[in-house]
């Protein structure tokens, strides 16, 4: 007898289905190689959730009757989870391609932002455009993001550093989220550079924060979490402490950018906090490690900035791996360190300057990037009642992904249930399910 009594979409012939079932959290060590693979699967949708997956033959004993409205052939190809991005800077006006040449020159990424470049020049940018030019620009960028696989962002502000111009940030950003295919996550981060207004008192700008921000982001429910820059220059660890725990008492969940250039304690204070996710942590070393895995961190690493600020330096992904931290990796995608939308090339420098497997690539890039934002009961891998945010790929195996890169590798998209990217083409006007 069925199981299954309606079905809308049904994909057959998949050759290898890497579903990533398994515990119900961020996995750690070596399960993040255990990717839970099926061959000669099928998967069944119904109402944008997966209603049975696992061997063909017996997802078709489950629907027996059930008569799918639509049915893909998969033709032997790979399928996953959709991917999870979960740290960008999504919403921003301009972009910094004059600094390229700075770049090469060598100067550091601190002095461009104790310049007026860097961050404060995309602050500039981003409090003289309207609503509409960043909503437009940002759309085209999920739009290059569903392209190549990603189907859950999160989405920081940070690039307006006042009261109304971080707002106008997270408005574009919860309007993407009910206009486009793709499932945002929002993250106030007004703490991301201390704006020229306060440059000669940053204690005042971190009051305004804790005492003006923060509390109207919370009461406008415009973020989920709060986010901070701690690094030199920047926040130190004792004005990050102090606005994670504002946000907290506002009820915001808490994240850092730390260790990104020193290691200043940033890490450590992460774990102490416990923190859902510290960012960034090139230059965390055995403490913060051991915070991280005590606290329960998860690190967001970010290995496609490294790539493009070409200092040779990458986050200690072996360590923390064997050391029982759970990893997520993210583009970073922002105008000035990483612009780039596609987690595919991350895959790839995950491989090759992180030493990841790719089976540890897939786990940080699905399921634990998911827990990284509190989606992991939702999305991250394919299992019975989580959306069906499926991806089936241009191979026959994970390993090629990372392996031939430069190219996009996505052959068709769907996003809770909805096909939205076809033979490597957006669907109409992708309209949200």
């Amino acid at each position: 007898m069925s199981d299954v009594k309606t079905v809308d979409l049904l994909i057959t012939n998949i050759g290898k289905c890497l579903t990533l079932a398994g515990p119900k959290r961020a996995r750690i060590g070596k399960e993040m190689r255990e990717i839970g693979e099926i061959e000669e699967a099928a998967i069944a949708v119904a109402n944008g959730k997966i209603v049975a997956v696992g061997r063909e033959e017996d997802v078709l004993q489950q629907i027996k009757g059930a008569n799918p409205a639509r049915t893909i052939d998969a033709n032997g190809r790979l399928v996953t989870p959709g991917l999870v991005d979960p740290h960008t800077h999504l919403v921003h006006g301009g972009s910094r391609e004059h600094e390229l040449a700075l770049k090469i020159e060598g100067v550091p990424y601190l002095e461009i932002l104790a310049q007026g470049g860097g961050i404060l020049s995309t602050v500039r940018a981003t409090r003289k455009a309207s609503e509409e030019e960043l909503y437009a620009q940002a759309y085209a960028s999920l739009n290059r993001m569903l392209l190549h696989g990603t189907t859950t962002v999160e989405a920081k502000s940070g690039y307006g550093l006042s009261l109304e111009a971080e707002r106008k940030q997270l408005r574009v950003a919860h309007r993407l989220d009910q206009e486009h295919p793709i499932d945002l996550v929002h993250t106030f981060m007004g703490a991301h550079a201390v704006p020229d207004e306060y440059k000669s008192n940053p204690d005042r700008y971190v009051d305004l924060i804790i005492e003006e921000m923060i509390p109207v982001i919370a009461s406008e429910g415009l973020a989920e979490f709060c986010d901070i820059f701690c690094e030199r220059g920047v926040f130190t660890v004792e004005q990050s402490r102090r606005i994670l725990l504002a946000a907290r008492q506002h009820g915001l969940k808490l994240k850092i950018h730390a260790d990104e250039i020193e290691a200043l304690g940033g890490s450590e204070l992460a774990g102490e906090l416990r923190c859902t996710s510290a960012e960034h942590l090139m230059a965390t070393g055995d403490t913060g490690i051991e915070s991280l895995k005590n606290g329960g961190v998860i690190a967001v690493l970010l290995p496609a900035t490294s790539f493009n600020l070409a200092t040779g330096r990458y986050a200690p992904a072996r360590k923390m791996i064997e050391e029982g931290v759970a990893v997520a990796l993210s583009t970073d995608y922002n105008p000035g360190s990483s612009p780039t939308e596609s987690m595919q090339i991350v895959m790839t420098c995950a491989s090759l300057y992180l030493r990841m497997r790719p089976e540890e690539v897939l786990t940080a890039v699905t399921i634990n990037a998911a827990y990284a934002i509190d989606r992991g009961e939702q999305v991250g891998s394919l299992e019975v009642g989580k959306k069906a945010d499926i991806v089936l790929w241009n191979s026959k195996n994970l390993e090629y992904i990372p392996y031939h890169f430069g190219v996009n590798h996505v052959d068709t998209v769907i996003k809770s249930g909805k096909v939205v990217v076809e033979h490597g083409i957006l669907t109409t006007s992708c309209p949200k399910a």
